[in-house]
């Protein structure tokens, strides 16, 4: 059992067909931390409206969360875009210890203030061309798809790294580029204008802990295809654990 003061993670996306259930049990199981952040999209009401997919692990990774409360984790939901069916209810305290939240502020044992987002305010397409959102929202999940069966092909010619069609597209397609390094830079001026040492954030499912212009930047990253999460060591150390690609 791996403990450490806080473990942030983000983009679980629960109702997709997608979502890494198994392996999020697997980790949840197996890292304890004092304070548990769930940092947007855990829920995702946009696919749930389109179509229901609800296994049984799904609620499992919900009462394994419940349990952490219950046992002592200080657990913070911060809602994010695809779980915005419940911002009209936070701020909300369930039980002792389980706070759904918009945003939060968050002390570094570094000393750094660290403000804490899901990220979607900040990103232009989601709030003012909300339409244009949801047409994306769908074209990665064809893209998932696809992923799925371009793998399955591949692994039948004997490849057996995993490969993402979707994270090739968002990392060499000029526009999305833009955009990802555009969302960075402006949580990072939000950050700084308000006297924040650093942000975190999710909503674009890419992990990383990086410096933009004297701002930490941390981003949890996604359980969709990456399996990552931040955390805070009790040393004060940030790290970002990758359980790799899942197919």
């Amino acid at each position: 059992m791996k403990t450490y003061r806080s473990i942030f993670l983000s983009d679980v996306h629960l109702g997709t067909k997608f979502s890494k259930t198994d392996e999020l049990l697997a980790f949840l199981r197996d890292h304890e931390s004092d304070h548990l952040y769930l940092v947007g999209d855990i829920i995702d009401g946009w696919a749930i409206k389109r179509r229901l997919h609800w296994p049984q692990s799904h609620s499992d990774v919900i009462q394994k969360i419940l349990r952490k409360s219950r046992k002592g984790t200080e657990v913070f939901f911060i809602l994010g875009n695809h779980d915005e069916f419940l911002r009209s209810f936070a701020p909300l305290v369930l039980g002792e210890r389980l706070h759904v939240i918009k945003d939060a502020l968050y002390q570094g044992l570094n000393g750094k203030s660290y403000y804490i987002t899901h990220g979607d305010f900040f990103d232009s397409i989601t709030m003012t061309k909300k339409w244009v959102a949801h047409l994306g929202d769908k074209g990665y999940e064809l893209l998932l798809h696809v992923n799925k069966a371009l793998n399955y092909t591949r692994r039948k010619c004997g490849m057996r790294s995993y490969w993402s069609l979707s994270k090739y597209v968002k990392q060499n397609v000029k526009k999305s580029v833009s955009f990802i390094t555009d969302f960075e830079s402006v949580l990072a001026d939000h950050a700084k204008r308000y006297g924040y040492g650093g942000v975190i954030c999710g909503h674009i499912h890419k992990a990383e802990i990086r410096m933009i212009e004297g701002v930490e930047y941390l981003n949890c990253g996604d359980w969709v295809e990456s399996c990552t999460a931040i955390v805070e060591h009790h040393d004060g150390r940030w790290e970002v654990l990758d359980f790799g690609n899942y197919t």
